[in-house]
Protein backbone atom coordinates (compact mmCIF):
# COMPACT_ATOMS: atom_id res chain seq x y z
CA UNK A 1 0.00 0.00 0.00
CA UNK A 2 1.00 3.66 -0.55
CA UNK A 3 2.54 5.52 2.34
CA UNK A 4 -0.08 8.28 1.63
CA UNK A 5 -3.30 7.38 3.21
CA UNK A 6 -5.88 6.58 0.92
CA UNK A 7 -8.92 8.75 1.47
CA UNK A 8 -12.58 6.64 2.17
CA UNK A 9 -14.03 7.72 -1.04
CA UNK A 10 -11.43 6.02 -2.44
CA UNK A 11 -11.78 2.95 -0.70
CA UNK A 12 -15.78 3.46 -1.73
CA UNK A 13 -14.69 4.09 -5.27
CA UNK A 14 -12.82 0.91 -5.53
CA UNK A 15 -15.33 -1.40 -4.08
CA UNK A 16 -17.33 0.03 -7.49
CA UNK A 17 -14.32 -0.62 -9.45
CA UNK A 18 -14.76 -4.63 -7.97
CA UNK A 19 -18.61 -4.82 -9.02
CA UNK A 20 -17.81 -3.35 -12.58
CA UNK A 21 -14.93 -6.29 -13.25
CA UNK A 22 -17.11 -9.11 -12.10
CA UNK A 23 -19.15 -8.49 -14.89
CA UNK A 24 -16.20 -9.21 -17.04
CA UNK A 25 -14.31 -12.28 -18.25
CA UNK A 26 -10.69 -12.79 -16.31
CA UNK A 27 -8.35 -12.71 -19.07
CA UNK A 28 -9.89 -9.27 -20.60
CA UNK A 29 -7.84 -6.06 -20.02
CA UNK A 30 -9.31 -2.94 -18.71
CA UNK A 31 -7.85 0.43 -18.97
CA UNK A 32 -8.08 3.06 -16.81
CA UNK A 33 -10.53 5.30 -18.76
CA UNK A 34 -12.76 2.38 -19.14
CA UNK A 35 -13.42 2.17 -15.47
CA UNK A 36 -13.20 5.76 -15.42
CA UNK A 37 -16.17 5.82 -18.09
CA UNK A 38 -18.12 4.08 -15.77
CA UNK A 39 -18.35 5.66 -12.64
CA UNK A 40 -18.26 9.18 -14.02
CA UNK A 41 -14.37 9.76 -13.32
CA UNK A 42 -10.92 10.37 -14.66
CA UNK A 43 -8.55 7.86 -15.74
CA UNK A 44 -5.60 9.43 -13.06
CA UNK A 45 -8.20 9.52 -10.01
CA UNK A 46 -8.42 5.57 -11.12
CA UNK A 47 -4.73 5.62 -11.39
CA UNK A 48 -4.71 7.47 -7.88
CA UNK A 49 -7.03 5.02 -6.43
CA UNK A 50 -5.07 2.17 -7.13
CA UNK A 51 -2.07 3.11 -6.45
CA UNK A 52 -2.33 3.76 -2.77
CA UNK A 53 -3.21 -0.12 -2.75
CA UNK A 54 -0.33 -1.28 -4.77
CA UNK A 55 0.80 -2.34 -8.15
CA UNK A 56 -1.82 -4.15 -10.26
CA UNK A 57 -0.30 -3.97 -13.47
CA UNK A 58 0.88 -1.18 -16.22
CA UNK A 59 -1.72 1.78 -16.71
CA UNK A 60 0.00 2.33 -20.16
CA UNK A 61 -1.11 -1.41 -21.33
CA UNK A 62 -4.25 -1.60 -19.40
CA UNK A 63 -4.82 -3.88 -16.55
CA UNK A 64 -5.57 -7.63 -16.62
CA UNK A 65 -9.18 -7.85 -15.27
CA UNK A 66 -8.69 -11.23 -13.00
CA UNK A 67 -5.74 -9.87 -11.72
CA UNK A 68 -7.16 -6.25 -10.75
CA UNK A 69 -9.78 -7.90 -9.57
CA UNK A 70 -7.99 -10.16 -7.21
CA UNK A 71 -5.81 -7.03 -5.99
CA UNK A 72 -8.94 -5.24 -5.33
CA UNK A 73 -10.92 -7.71 -3.08
CA UNK A 74 -7.51 -8.42 -1.18
CA UNK A 75 -7.58 -4.77 -0.37
CA UNK A 76 -10.64 -4.56 0.30
CA UNK A 77 -10.60 -7.33 2.62
CA UNK A 78 -12.34 -9.51 0.81
CA UNK A 79 -10.12 -12.31 0.95
CA UNK A 80 -11.14 -13.46 3.87
CA UNK A 81 -14.96 -14.09 5.93
CA UNK A 82 -15.79 -10.94 8.70
CA UNK A 83 -17.97 -12.10 11.36
CA UNK A 84 -20.14 -9.51 13.35
CA UNK A 85 -21.61 -8.66 16.36
CA UNK A 86 -25.34 -7.38 16.16
CA UNK A 87 -26.15 -4.98 19.21
CA UNK A 88 -29.85 -5.03 19.54
CA UNK A 89 -32.10 -7.55 18.45
CA UNK A 90 -35.68 -5.42 17.42
CA UNK A 91 -37.05 -4.87 14.73
CA UNK A 92 -34.22 -3.63 12.37
CA UNK A 93 -31.86 -6.11 14.03
CA UNK A 94 -34.12 -9.45 13.05
CA UNK A 95 -34.18 -8.01 9.57
CA UNK A 96 -30.15 -7.96 9.19
CA UNK A 97 -30.39 -11.29 11.41
CA UNK A 98 -32.31 -12.77 8.27
CA UNK A 99 -31.26 -11.03 4.91
CA UNK A 100 -29.64 -13.54 3.43
CA UNK A 101 -27.02 -11.42 1.52
CA UNK A 102 -25.23 -11.59 4.80
CA UNK A 103 -24.87 -15.21 4.16
CA UNK A 104 -23.97 -14.97 0.22
CA UNK A 105 -20.94 -12.24 0.86
CA UNK A 106 -17.91 -12.21 3.15
CA UNK A 107 -20.17 -10.63 5.80
CA UNK A 108 -21.90 -12.47 8.39
CA UNK A 109 -23.57 -11.97 11.73
CA UNK A 110 -21.95 -14.12 14.66
CA UNK A 111 -23.71 -13.25 17.63
CA UNK A 112 -26.46 -10.83 18.80
CA UNK A 113 -26.59 -9.32 22.12
CA UNK A 114 -29.80 -7.77 23.55
CA UNK A 115 -30.51 -6.96 27.26
CA UNK A 116 -34.38 -8.23 26.86
CA UNK A 117 -34.82 -11.46 28.95
CA UNK A 118 -36.70 -13.15 26.71
CA UNK A 119 -34.76 -12.88 23.81
CA UNK A 120 -31.11 -13.93 25.81
CA UNK A 121 -30.25 -17.56 25.07
CA UNK A 122 -32.47 -17.82 22.26
CA UNK A 123 -31.34 -18.17 18.65
CA UNK A 124 -32.80 -15.93 15.67
CA UNK A 125 -32.03 -17.48 11.89
CA UNK A 126 -29.05 -19.47 13.55
CA UNK A 127 -27.24 -16.54 15.50
CA UNK A 128 -27.34 -16.94 19.98
CA UNK A 129 -28.48 -13.74 21.69
CA UNK A 130 -26.27 -13.18 24.85
CA UNK A 131 -26.74 -10.46 27.44
CA UNK A 132 -24.36 -7.33 26.79
CA UNK A 133 -22.14 -8.36 29.49
CA UNK A 134 -21.13 -10.91 28.10
CA UNK A 135 -20.12 -9.20 25.21
CA UNK A 136 -16.07 -8.73 26.25
CA UNK A 137 -15.31 -12.22 26.66
CA UNK A 138 -17.37 -13.51 23.38
CA UNK A 139 -15.98 -10.96 20.93
CA UNK A 140 -12.61 -11.33 21.70
CA UNK A 141 -13.13 -15.24 21.61
CA UNK A 142 -14.57 -15.08 18.52
CA UNK A 143 -11.91 -12.72 17.32
CA UNK A 144 -15.24 -9.87 15.85
CA UNK A 145 -13.54 -6.86 14.62
CA UNK A 146 -16.92 -5.42 13.46
CA UNK A 147 -19.99 -4.54 15.54
CA UNK A 148 -23.54 -2.81 14.51
CA UNK A 149 -25.77 -0.71 16.51
CA UNK A 150 -29.30 -1.71 16.52
CA UNK A 151 -30.15 -1.15 20.04
CA UNK A 152 -32.81 2.17 21.08
CA UNK A 153 -31.01 5.46 20.73
CA UNK A 154 -31.01 5.73 24.58
CA UNK A 155 -29.15 2.45 24.56
CA UNK A 156 -26.21 3.56 21.74
CA UNK A 157 -23.92 5.19 23.70
CA UNK A 158 -23.52 2.27 26.19
CA UNK A 159 -23.87 -0.59 23.33
CA UNK A 160 -20.92 1.66 22.12
CA UNK A 161 -18.55 1.67 24.99
CA UNK A 162 -18.96 -2.19 25.40
CA UNK A 163 -17.93 -2.36 21.49
CA UNK A 164 -14.98 -0.53 21.83
CA UNK A 165 -14.04 -2.42 25.06
CA UNK A 166 -14.50 -5.97 23.85
CA UNK A 167 -11.97 -4.97 21.16
CA UNK A 168 -13.99 -3.74 18.21
CA UNK A 169 -12.03 -1.84 15.16
CA UNK A 170 -15.18 -0.97 12.87
CA UNK A 171 -18.67 -0.08 13.78
CA UNK A 172 -22.28 0.65 11.98
CA UNK A 173 -24.83 2.76 13.80
CA UNK A 174 -27.91 2.51 13.14
CA UNK A 175 -29.22 3.95 16.22
CA UNK A 176 -30.68 7.60 15.45
CA UNK A 177 -28.91 8.98 18.69
CA UNK A 178 -24.74 9.77 17.68
CA UNK A 179 -21.95 7.75 19.85
CA UNK A 180 -18.63 8.76 20.39
CA UNK A 181 -15.51 6.16 19.64
CA UNK A 182 -12.10 6.42 20.51
CA UNK A 183 -10.20 7.66 16.66
CA UNK A 184 -8.38 4.15 16.36
CA UNK A 185 -12.31 2.78 15.97
CA UNK A 186 -14.21 3.44 12.48
CA UNK A 187 -17.39 4.50 12.84
CA UNK A 188 -20.35 4.50 9.97
CA UNK A 189 -23.88 6.28 10.89
CA UNK A 190 -26.57 4.46 8.83
CA UNK A 191 -29.50 7.00 9.49
CA UNK A 192 -32.61 5.91 7.09
CA UNK A 193 -34.19 8.99 7.62
CA UNK A 194 -31.34 11.63 7.13
CA UNK A 195 -30.69 9.90 3.80
CA UNK A 196 -34.01 10.19 2.94
CA UNK A 197 -34.06 14.08 3.81
CA UNK A 198 -30.79 14.30 1.37
CA UNK A 199 -33.10 12.58 -1.57
CA UNK A 200 -36.18 14.74 -0.81
CA UNK A 201 -34.04 17.60 -0.53
CA UNK A 202 -32.56 17.06 -4.15
CA UNK A 203 -36.41 16.44 -5.43
CA UNK A 204 -37.39 19.75 -4.19
CA UNK A 205 -34.44 21.84 -5.14
CA UNK A 206 -34.72 20.32 -8.45
CA UNK A 207 -38.23 21.22 -9.03
CA UNK A 208 -37.97 24.72 -7.70
CA UNK A 209 -35.18 24.70 -10.36
CA UNK A 210 -37.27 23.88 -13.11
CA UNK A 211 -40.16 26.08 -12.16
CA UNK A 212 -37.57 29.15 -11.67
CA UNK A 213 -36.59 28.51 -15.13
CA UNK A 214 -39.81 28.29 -16.92
CA UNK A 215 -40.60 31.80 -15.10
Amino acid sequence: MSKEKASENAAIRLSLYLRYLKEMREETRISSEQLAEFLGTSGARVRKDLSYFGQFGTPSKGYRVGKLREGISKALGLDRVWPIALVGVGKLGRVLLNNLAFEKSRFHIQVGFDVNPNKIGKTVAGVKIYHPYQMPKIIRKQKIHIGMITAPAEAAQESADLLVISGIKGIFNFSSAGVVVPSYVKLKNVDFTSQLEVITCYIVNDQRFHLSRGN
